[in-house]
């Protein structure tokens, strides 16, 4: 399979990178943390304006630029290295993604537009109490009455969930002839009988927050499909898998970096034998995870039938390589690397988070073996 990038896409990299390392710095990452939305909405309008970045990957028939999943694990990338603080992979990836796969054409029509724009901010409710994102552990029951469906329940781990619009909520659904499957409701941010609850997390540069249904009118997105719900978190893990990549990349500069500035015992601890087999572990771990990520996102954009078993492999395999290459750079650093006024914990709590995100690595690597022996 071929996974390069064009001339073309390189360039846009470079642009997309460019704009992330002025406006994402980390005393900036640092504010957004302490603010109750934790992004700015000036420049979440910016980016999607000037670069159109929410638009990227939907269909130009929607108000999209219809480019496809390798520009979006590319922009994601650049995210991840500099740690954005924004509601794009809530709403540009989990909400768009999830409309995009199960919504009617009338849907579409009318939600992504607002989506693409950045005028309207979308989130997915997914996660119960089991922790699970699989759609056979969904719990959730969309009752119908009066021809409209409503839910009742808890989601928990809802990003940017004190920020979104609207929601696009995972609940069993019953059809007319008593058959149940899993599907996608929308439900407003104003909806009567829902409550919303921010929660501390580990990682304050991605806020997350619990949601409560109490009777709570809801659209049915399409029809109910488990298989296209699967679907929908194989391409989130595809998106995270890239976004963590660009973690990696941070970590690794960022370690190397510190090692040729360091001084000890009269020279550079960069040329410790020890500090280089350090050096030369990550980037190894590095490049395979690449790898990994790159061939999952070209898989995503030719559609391929390896996608979602692709997706498990790629976030099994960067999840363990985000959380080795951040404890590396933490040891690199020394004392120093422990402390707040360090830079590197803060990479560090998002592999932290990320690594348990959409299911951790043990899952998904269970996944993979379940794929790979069918």
């Amino acid at each position: 399979m071929q996974y390069s990038f064009s001339d073309e896409q390189e360039q846009f990299r470079e642009i997309v990178g460019r704009f992330m390392r002025e406006k994402s710095p980390t005393t900036e990452v640092r504010r957004l943390m302490e603010t109750p939305s934790g992004f700015d909405a000036e420049l979440w309008q910016q980016m999607n304006q000037e670069l159109g970045l929410s638009a990227l990957a939907i269909p130009e028939e929607y108000g999209g630029q219809g480019f496809g999943f390798v520009e979006l694990a590319i922009v994601l990338e650049e995210m991840g290295r500099n740690l954005l603080c924004a509601p794009f992979f809530s709403s540009a990836v989990l909400a768009t993604q999830a409309i995009l796969n199960t919504a009617s054409e009338e849907q579409k029509k009318l939600l992504l537009p607002g989506l693409a724009s950045g005028q309207c901010i979308a989130t997915l409710a997914m996660c119960e109490a089991s922790g699970s994102w699989l759609a056979e552990d969904i719990e959730m029951l969309a009752t119908q009455e009066q021809g409209k469906y409503r839910l009742s329940g808890k989601k928990h781990l809802v990003t940017d969930g004190m920020s979104a619009d609207i929601f696009v909520v995972a609940a069993q659904a019953t059809d007319a002839s008593g058959n149940t499957d899993a599907a996608f409701f929308l439900v407003r941010s104003d909806a009567r009988g829902l409550q919303r609850a921010a929660l501390d997390s580990i990682d304050a540069t991605r806020k997350l927050a619990d949601l409560q249904f109490e009777n709570v009118e809801a659209e049915l997105l399409g029809e109910p499909s488990a298989g296209k719900i699967n679907k929908t978190i194989a391409l989130a893990n595809i998106s995270l898998a890239n976004e963590m990549i660009g973690g990696c990349q941070y970590l690794l500069e960022s370690a190397v970096e510190y090692a040729k500035m360091r001084m000890q015992f009269g020279r550079t601890i960069a040329s410790f034998q020890a500090i280089k087999h350090m050096c030369a572990d990550m980037l190894l771990e590095v490049e395979l995870a690449r790898s990994a990520a790159y061939q999952a996102a070209q898989a995503a954009a030719e559609d391929s039938p390896e996608t979602i078993t692709l997706a498990s492999l790629a976030k099994a395999c960067v999840s363990d390589t985000y959380m080795h290459t951040a404890a590396t750079c933490i040891q690199i650093h020394g004392g120093i690397g422990f402390t707040w006024d360090n830079d590197t914990h803060l990479w560090f709590k998002r592999a932290k988070s990320c690594e348990e995100f959409l299911g951790g690595p043990m899952l998904h690597r269970e996944l993979f073996m379940q794929a790979r022996s069918v």
